[in-house]
């Protein structure tokens, strides 16, 4: 009596049993996960007719038996098949993707964070921008600029401020310096401290795609993932 099998990697194999075969004699075909799914049909008929031809006349396959491997290469194939079809679709989906990205190179953006995005307008003015939100009224915020190192170099007095989004900008025309400016939030209402969540100016020089994800990379340094993009404007 033989058999052939076939696991869930796609590979085969048929075993023999007949009066004029040694005992437990084999043949297998295996690595066929990297063969297309008519390759594995024709090597899957192979072997089936090798089947047929050492079976034991006296204990010949029956049907059931060879209904259950035909419908196990047919459930193969077929898994094999879609695997192929979801690649397919990935890649299409990559590719549209990073069309859509590509619209967004020179526009700027938000991104968590707290350094400050700088300007130069045509008569020379460097303005430092940023943007933070508050959970809940604020009666005093106060802005504190420094560089990254760690110096303070200005306090910006924001008055009173409801709940929500805000801006903040500054004049750095006359910072010389060659590090990034970041910024601090300080808000209060009453003796209670309110946490601010801040975000960071910048612009889209290129994107890219990084394990299948869109990559945005920023004009200041640094690249983040397209779902880290708080807005656009």
């Amino acid at each position: 009596m033989s058999n052939i099998s076939v696991d869930a990697s796609g590979n085969y194999s048929y075993t023999t049993n007949s009066s004029t075969a040694s005992t437990g004699s084999s043949t297998s075909a295996n690595g066929l996960e990297n063969t297309s799914p008519a390759d594995q049909q024709d090597r899957f008929l192979k072997l089936l007719v090798a089947q047929m031809t050492h079976q034991d006349p006296m204990n010949p396959v029956d049907n059931a038996q060879m209904t259950s491997q035909i419908a196990q290469i047919n459930t193969v194939t077929g898994i094999q098949q879609l695997n192929s079809t979801l690649q397919t679709m990935a890649s299409q989906f990559s590719s549209m993707q990073l069309m859509q990205g590509g619209s967004l190179i020179g526009h700027e953006v938000l991104t968590s964070g707290n350094t400050l995005g700088t300007s130069t307008d045509s008569a020379g003015k460097v303005t430092a921008k940023g943007t933070y939100d508050l959970p809940s009224n604020a009666a005093d915020v106060q802005v504190q600029i420094s560089t990254a190192s760690g110096q303070l170099l200005a306090t910006v007095p924001m008055g009173t401020q409801s709940a929500g989004r805000h801006d903040v900008s500054w004049d750095a025309s006359s910072y010389k310096g060659k590090e990034a400016l970041k910024y601090t939030v300080v808000a209060k209402n009453g003796s209670a401290s309110v946490t601010p969540t801040t975000y960071s100016h910048d612009k889209v020089s290129s994107v890219g795609t990084s394990n299948g994800a869109l990559a945005i990379t920023l004009q200041n340094g640094g690249t983040v993932s397209y779902d880290k993009i708080v807005s656009v404007y």
